[in-house]
C-alpha cells in the first residue's frame, strides 16, 4: 500500500480538496466523484460526504493510497495546501 504524509496547515481540509491536493484526483470533480461512488474510507469507515471534515490524526485510504494526515510544520504542506 502506498502512504502519503499529508501536512495540514489550519484546522482541517474537506475530503474533496485532500484528494485533489495529494494528486490522487485530478480535479475537484474527479474527487467528489470518487467520494460519492464509495471508494474512499475515513479512519476505516466509506465516507459518502465529499466536503466532510478532515483533520490531523485522520487516515483517508483509497485504491491502495493511505493518507496519514498529520500537523503541518511551519513550511509549507506535502501535497499541497490545506485550504
Amino acid at each position: 500500500m502506498r502512504l502519503i504524509d499529508f501536512e495540514l496547515r489550519g484546522e482541517h481540509i474537506t475530503l474533496d480538496a485532500l484528494l485533489k491536493a495529494t494528486g490522487l484526483a485530478s480535479s475537484g470533480g474527479a474527487a467528489k466523484a470518487m467520494v460519492a461512488n464509495g471508494v474512499v474510507q475515513v479512519d476505516g469507515q466509506i465516507e459518502l460526504r465529499k466536503t466532510c471534515k478532515i483533520r490531523v490524526g485522520q487516515a483517508v485510504a483509497l485504491l491502495g493510497t493511505r493518507i496519514r494526515v498529520q500537523p503541518g510544520t511551519t513550511g509549507t504542506a506535502t501535497g499541497g495546501d490545506a485550504g
